[in-house]
């Protein structure tokens, strides 16, 4: 999930229960598929290693308690990625083998810089369009039109499952559940179905593009699977949203509430910078599909789009304004003419500022945490039990449900290091269930933390957890489907 947080948003990993077993299947890393997992010198059952994993729950601990000790998600994770790896360090240098654990550093940390850097970008033009009022707009666009239930609960969810590829799935689940929340409000029951589905459309969503979903996007950078292969999971993906909101509409009263009024005039340039963004993504798969260049490039150079835009922005503002005043004037529309008076110049770099840097620090820590934990030997261990042990096709699907109690990220990050000796199909697999599989649980994804934030009393745990037997129903029916449409990615040449 390409991520804008609001105050609201909470990342689901900070409401986590089971510690125990978070502890044992958070042990990943990632890197492209030439990285060493594992270092020479095997630590898994040795006193430094044992410290490391220590240091990791503990950290991992004090993420999950972020909203009862209220303290960053970032801190105990910055620190415990410097103790392990400074631990990894000690052993190397005492072996005289620094070189190797230097290059295992290095390694890691340029693949999780091109991720953040990717992921930088598109914060900021989710930012910008945000500031635009483009979400605004299309909020008032649907409390205008004055819909039913049924057509409400139809319309916020096959929205949230078309615009999550592109503007990622958390940040289309917290604009349609404003729609909700401003619609029916008061009437809970109505938004935990709404919530509900706008949460399970938006996971199933992201999880057949490369911008819907973190997810998505660390297997596309890793370049298992192309920009688009991605869109043979759009059947699979539609038939997991498509289930339970079938089940969930039949319940839903035929309606309508009370009409809402609320007008909404884009920020001058809004539709300029909507294109820029889909420019700047056409730009990165092309760095990525015909240069074979890391797609990273293709963001930055969008960044640079951007930033080009807001200069002309800036520069042209006082013109723009004199226009719009005598237009105004002449019409004698004075409300237009008070807005212009808190127009403030565009700043791209105000837009750089608002991104999530909380969570894109705790993304460095974790990334590196379990990076070590992953060259010291224990996901070579963890790769054994999962995929030597049992058959590839049901590890995934257990770890699509896995990801719903601990979270998809490190599922995603552990599968793509410990690189197992799988089909194609298989990794299509993975991506679809990792994508889907928090929407079991409100608590299964960023999408449902989020919503349960900002429709709070309304979309709980507990009226989620109601609907989880359908929510599965979908789960194993996009399984079933993904099984049956792409058999013959299944066979390993």
């Amino acid at each position: 999930m390409l991520t804008h947080y609001n105050a609201h948003s909470q990342p689901r990993a900070s409401r986590r229960w089971l510690f125990l077993l978070a502890a044992l299947l958070i042990l990943y890393s990632y890197s492209t598929p030439t990285f060493a997992v594992t270092g020479e010198l095997d630590l898994t059952s040795t006193a430094i290693g044992f410290f490391a994993v220590a240091i990791f729950v503990l950290a991992y601990a004090l993420v999950m308690a972020e909203e009862k000790i209220h303290m960053r998600k970032s801190k105990p994770v910055l620190v415990a990625a410097g103790i392990i790896w400074g631990l990894i360090g000690w052993v190397y240098v005492q072996n005289g083998m620094s070189d190797a654990s230097e290059y295992a550093f290095r390694m890691t940390l340029l693949e999780f810089t091109e991720l953040m850097l990717f992921l930088l970008v598109a914060m900021t033009y989710i930012n910008a369009m945000e500031e635009r009022r483009v979400f605004d707009a299309l909020r008032s666009w649907m409390l205008r039109k004055g819909f039913n239930y049924r057509t409400l609960f139809w319309l916020t969810g096959g929205l949230a499952f078309i615009l999550s590829p592109i503007a990622d799935n958390l940040t289309t689940a917290l604009l349609m559940c404003a729609v909700i929340t401003k619609v029916a409000e008061g009437d809970k029951r109505f938004i935990n179905l709404a919530c509900i589905n706008i949460v399970v459309a938006a996971n199933a969503g992201g999880a057949f593009s490369p911008f819907g979903d973190i997810t998505t996007l660390m297997v596309w950078q890793a370049g298992i699977i192309q920009f688009q292969e991605f869109f043979t999971l759009f059947l699979p993906s539609l038939v997991n949203f498509l289930i339970p909101a079938l089940v969930m509409s039949l319940f839903i009263k035929n309606q309508k509430p009370a009409s809402v009024y609320e007008e909404v005039l884009l920020k001058r340039g809004a539709r300029r910078i909507i294109g820029l963004f889909l420019l700047t993504i056409l730009t990165a798969v092309i760095c990525h599909t015909v240069l074979h260049l890391p797609p990273v490039l293709g963001m930055m150079t969008g960044l640079g789009y951007l930033q080009f835009f807001g200069f002309y922005l800036r520069k042209s503002l006082p013109r723009s304004l004199e226009r719009k005043r005598e237009r105004y004037s002449r019409r004698g529309d004075t409300k237009k003419l008070a807005q212009l008076g808190s127009v403030v110049p565009f700043d791209v770099f105000n837009r750089v500022a608002r991104a999530e840097w909380d969570t894109l620090l705790f993304f460095y820590g974790v990334v590196m945490c379990v990076g070590g934990l992953g060259f010291m030997g224990y996901l070579g261990l963890m790769s054994e039990a999962l995929y030597s042990n049992w058959d590839a096709t049901w590890a995934n699907i257990v770890l699509g449900v896995v990801s719903a109690v601990v979270d998809n990220i490190p599922v995603m990050f552990a599968v793509l290091t410990m690189q197992p000796d799988m089909s194609h199909g298989h990794w299509l697999l993975i991506t679809l269930t990792a994508g889907v599989g928090g929407s079991l649980l409100s608590i299964g994804s960023a999408a449902g933390v989020a919503v349960m934030g900002q429709a709070r009393g309304s979309y709980t745990f507990m009226g989620h957890l109601r609907w989880t037997p359908v929510i599965l129903l979908g789960y194993i029916a996009s399984i079933a489907v993904h099984l049956w449409l792409n058999a013959d990615s299944f066979t390993v040449y």
